[in-house]
């Protein structure tokens, strides 16, 4: 799930961790293609979606629109489901979207948008989707838990290596075009990464910092309550990860 909304179940008390991260990056700020916009600042008075007030685009995308000093109320923003989007832009009921892939880039290929920024060059190593167990699951089955995080790891890192071969495989699972996702997955290559998952103190912190400011938390939340490394293969987590 997105990350602030599991951020935001635990701090409810709902008895979750976040296990392992979904990707790194593969998100990206579209608008109309023929909008002439070359940042936020040309997008006041436009209607901008977003995939949830708990998503990290929506943190991102406001702490943006603060360093280019456009105020809260100058973009309108709605909340849309991701496959909405694109056929949203290229009716024109809204101007822009932020999502992750691969509804991004559908509309890029039709020819109904252009990218305006790639979540990479926003905030580098971005996150937006997160494992999450509950604890009974982890006390209960870790055998399971540790064979799904594995299953995760390994299987980003086969994509890392063989990115046309993952879009033949995952393109049933997304419904979408195999060139979709072929296109996710090599322009640019770096679009969207399956490597560096584990989940950070520093990662999480600095979520943590703007969900508070946006109101979207409402208390601070203890990393060791958030975050479970255990079930990281040793071979692929970090050296300097504290698994406490």
């Amino acid at each position: 799930m997105i990350a602030p909304l599991a951020m935001k179940l635990r701090e409810q008390g709902v008895p979750v961790k976040i296990l392992y991260l979904g990707h790194r990056d593969g998100s990206t700020v579209m608008v109309r293609k023929d909008l002439p916009a070359r940042n936020l600042r040309d997008l006041r008075g436009k209607v901008f979606a977003l995939p949830s007030k708990y998503s990290n685009q929506n943190l991102v995308i406001h702490k943006l629109m603060e360093d280019q000093g456009v105020k809260p109320d100058e973009i309108r923003f709605v909340e849309m489901p991701p496959p909405d989007m694109p056929g949203a832009l290229a009716a024109k009921a809204i101007d822009a979207y932020f999502v992750g892939e691969p509804h991004a880039a559908k509309a890029e290929l039709d020819g109904s948008g252009r990218v305006l920024y790639h979540a990479k060059d926003i905030w580098p190593r971005f996150i937006s989707c997160v494992l999450v167990a509950t604890e009974k699951l982890i006390n209960e089955r870790p055998e399971i838990v540790r064979d799904l995080v594995r299953g995760i790891a390994e299987s980003g890192e086969w994509a890392e290596n063989h990115r046309i071969e993952a879009a033949k495989v995952a393109s049933p699972y997304f419904r979408q075009d195999e060139k979709v996702v072929r296109f996710v997955l090599t322009q640019p290559p770096d679009r969207v990464s399956y490597r560096m998952l584990t989940p950070t103190d520093e990662d999480f912190k600095k979520i943590l910092e703007m969900a508070l400011k946006a109101g979207i938390l409402e208390k601070p939340i203890d990393m060791k309550d958030l975050i479970d490394r255990r079930f990281i293969p040793a071979d692929i987590r970090p050296a300097n990860i504290n698994l406490n």
